[in-house]
């Protein structure tokens, strides 16, 4: 058993304290998380305390992010549209034309939320989208950049014999949307079959982590009559009963909510 200590009636307790030959030995405590069982002391007096804020700031505040500030045009064109409103899609196009605050001919893009994934379709735009779009033939130096992961070009255009050759990098380009494939027309018969094909063809199909179709229908500076075109080829491709939501909008304006029906 261990020591005690024992006061005798009629001692007064500073009188006990004296009678004790050794001194008070400082306590050691063992801190969980010190290496290799390392022992901290306390010292007569004082207590072993946490720092007064424990909370690391690593850049939360910088994460949220600062408010995108707005310039006066977007501003100014932005009160144009009515958020609560759903447009007729020919509203919609002029809507859209004439709240455009690029200074050079901005691209007109369609916005679409689908009820389902996985929808793929190619359509050919009866008017040209105004992208210029960089079209490849399939070969040697073709393969030669997909080993190295080099993806240059908007659409690749492939023979059969080629075909083969081009599977190992289907991880590369299917994702993409590039790889040939006989729906699109991009798998053509010889080279010269390529000076028939139409640039203005584009696949139309959902992200692959969403519902959703983003896709370049023409240039501000089109005719709305063309425009409109454009998009209602597109709709009737997917399916109008397909989409949940549409949105009009500019390289540098406001989205304007479309009614697809």
């Amino acid at each position: 058993m261990g020591k005690t200590k024992t006061q005798f009636v009629g001692e007064s307790l500073d009188e006990t304290k004296q009678k004790s030959k050794k001194p008070k030995k400082k306590e050691k405590v063992h801190l969980s998380g010190q290496k290799g069982g390392e022992r901290v002391k306390l010292m007569e007096g004082n207590i072993l305390t946490k720092p007064a804020s424990t909370s690391l700031d690593t850049g939360a505040s910088a994460r949220q992010g600062k408010p995108k500030v707005r310039g006066k045009k977007y501003i100014e064109a932005k009160r144009k549209v009515d958020s609560t409103k759903v447009y007729p899609l020919k509203d919609a196009i002029t809507l859209a034309k004439e709240t455009s605050t690029s200074k050079f001919d901005g691209t007109m893009e369609l916005h679409l939320v689908t009820r389902k994934s996985g929808l793929a379709a190619s359509v050919e735009l009866p008017h040209s989208s105004g992208k210029t779009r960089k079209v490849e033939i399939a070969d040697e130096q073709t393969i030669k950049k997909l080993e190295s992961g080099k993806v240059d070009f908007d659409v690749l255009l492939a023979t059969p014999d080629m075909m083969p050759r081009l599977v190992p990098h289907a991880r590369l380009l299917g994702p993409r949307g590039l790889m040939p494939n006989p729906k699109n027309g991009t798998i053509i018969k010889t080279k010269k079959d390529a000076e028939k094909f139409n640039a203005d063809k584009v696949t139309i199909k959902t992200e692959k982590s969403a519902p959703v179709v983003h896709t370049v229908v023409g240039k501000v500076s089109m005719k709305e009559g063309d425009l409109l075109e454009n998009i209602e080829s597109i709709l009737n491709v997917i399916g109008k009963k397909q989409v949940l939501k549409a949105y009009l909008t500019t390289s540098m304006g406001p989205s304007v909510k479309v009614s697809v029906e």
